[in-house]
């Protein structure tokens, strides 16, 4: 584990329309992770594609890249003590009906396929995610807050 891990967190079409951006970024600060990049965009298919390769033979693809074309995400990178797991842990499971209460998931949603949220799977992934959609890098920024949150930092 590391102070300085990464993740990629992404806000799907229907968190951004169901103006849950707020609520899912404080869940990321109350925990004490470091916001370190985020923007608004309106991705391409092509892009999208790239972001999805690895699930590009299974039957809902050409309908989760239309869904994920067809408003605007949050695309966020978050650093700290185990990012990638956590925030996993912290969206709930994939399906939402499986997610506790207290997860985003669990809190906000109902459908697979309306699940909110993206989160990086592994930290191979999410170097590969954070590299793909801010190519321009992420800010490097001492927060004012990690020796209130981290030991040893």
């Amino acid at each position: 584990m590391s102070f300085t891990e990464r993740t990629y967190i992404m806000i799907k079409p229907d968190g951004v329309q169901r103006n849950l951006v707020g609520k899912i970024i404080a869940r990321f600060e109350e925990r004490g992770y470091k916001l370190v990049a985020l923007k608004l965009v309106h991705a391409t298919p092509e892009h999208l594609e790239k972001h999805y390769a690895d699930l590009k033979g299974k039957s809902f693809f050409p309908g989760l890249i239309k869904y994920m074309a067809s408003g605007p995400v949050v695309a966020m990178v978050w650093q700290g003590l185990d990012a990638v797991k956590t925030g996993r842990v912290m969206l709930g499971a994939t399906n939402p009906l499986q997610s506790p209460v207290g997860s985003i998931r669990g809190d906000y949603c109902l459908s697979v396929g309306r699940n909110i949220c993206h989160g990086s799977d592994s930290v191979e992934s999410a170097e590969k995610e954070i590299a793909l959609w801010f190519p321009e890098g992420i800010v490097q920024y001492t927060h004012i807050q990690e020796p209130w949150v981290l030991e040893d930092n």
